[in-house]
């Protein structure tokens, strides 16, 4: 995580006033297990998969997401801290152990979502899920609807971009909506000649399309965060951190640079966030429908002119 806040400009010399500010994300994924840097940072958990009432994760994905949302680095010194460490986050299983999940689960978890975003304040959602076409277009219709209705709401919607690319129209089935911000990977100047780079199968847009998608992309390759599978010995912890990759990955980095904007812009509405976050970004020369607008530049943004 160093290394992806130096990429995409989230360094700072010094914490200013409005960086100790809160922003609460929701995470709907396979939940959150017990870490020493996701400490006092979950408001509220519910499982839609088990039904259990104790916070947990059965396949890590979550936890390796959360870790990157708002981990504090506690193990690390720092070094692997999450991008918006002030956050704090309500937490929705919807993915069983396997990280597989039913259309079900994600609309109860959007309509939890919704039922509490005026009490906790919620103010973006992290879906890092590559939902595929569904069989059923009446289902993929019903996600897509919920979306956009969360959006209208004034939460910002974060979701992965797929890991399905490099075919032309090979993005999420919810990403084409207007109403949300798809984030692809990519892994710039460190990505070159690595044939695993993220960007290699990142989803991607159709040519042409009057809508830019994804809307923008982040790294996603080996992401070290938070590793579910830590063990205590004595005093120490063993395997504190693992890397992962994927457009899961990428996403939660734009959710915390997102965070990060309305801790210093807190009445900032939807559309003018996603505006900031786009029109910033770095061109890396690529198809837009491989880039979108570029990655993600969290200085740029930040100060750039309102």
């Amino acid at each position: 995580m160093q290394r992806v806040r130096a990429q995409v400009g989230a360094v700072w010399e010094t914490r200013e006033e409005w960086m100790e500010k809160s922003t609460v994300i929701a995470v709907l994924d396979t939940g959150m297990g017990k870490h020493p840097d996701l400490q006092n940072r979950v408001l509220e958990f519910r499982d839609f998969v088990g039904h259990r009432n104790l916070i947990y994760d059965d396949n890590g994905h979550g936890t390796h997401i959360c870790g990157i949302l708002c981990g504090s680095g506690l193990l690390s010194e720092g070094r692997f801290a999450g991008m918006a460490p002030n956050s704090r986050l309500l937490v929705g299983k919807v993915l069983d152990e396997k990280g597989d999940g039913l259309t079900r689960h994600m609309l109860e978890g959007l309509d939890w979502v919704l039922q509490n975003k005026d009490r906790y304040r919620i103010r973006i959602l992290n879906i890092s899920v590559g939902i595929g076409s569904l069989k059923e277009p009446e289902k993929e219709r019903a996600l897509k609807e919920k979306i956009e209705l969360l959006w209208s709401q004034g939460i910002l919607v974060v979701c992965a971009a797929g890991n399905k690319g490099p075919a032309e129209d090979s993005i999420s089935s919810v990403g084409g909506s207007e109403k949300v911000i798809t984030v692809g990977c990519h892994d710039g100047i460190y990505g070159r000649n690595n044939p695993r780079s993220c960007d290699a199968y990142s989803g991607r847009g159709p040519f042409g399309a009057p809508v830019r998608k994804p809307d923008i992309v982040a790294p996603g390759t080996d992401i070290v965060s938070c590793n579910l599978q830590i063990q205590k010995q004595y005093r120490r912890f063993l395997h504190p951190y693992v890397p992962k990759s994927g457009t899961s990955m990428a996403t939660p980095i734009v959710s915390g640079a997102l965070a990060l904007m309305l801790q210093k812009y807190p009445e900032m509405d939807n559309e003018t966030a996603k505006r900031r976050l786009t029109y910033t970004a770095t061109d890396l020369g690529e198809p837009w429908n491989k880039q979108g607008w570029g990655m993600v530049n969290v200085e740029r943004m930040l100060n750039a002119p309102l």
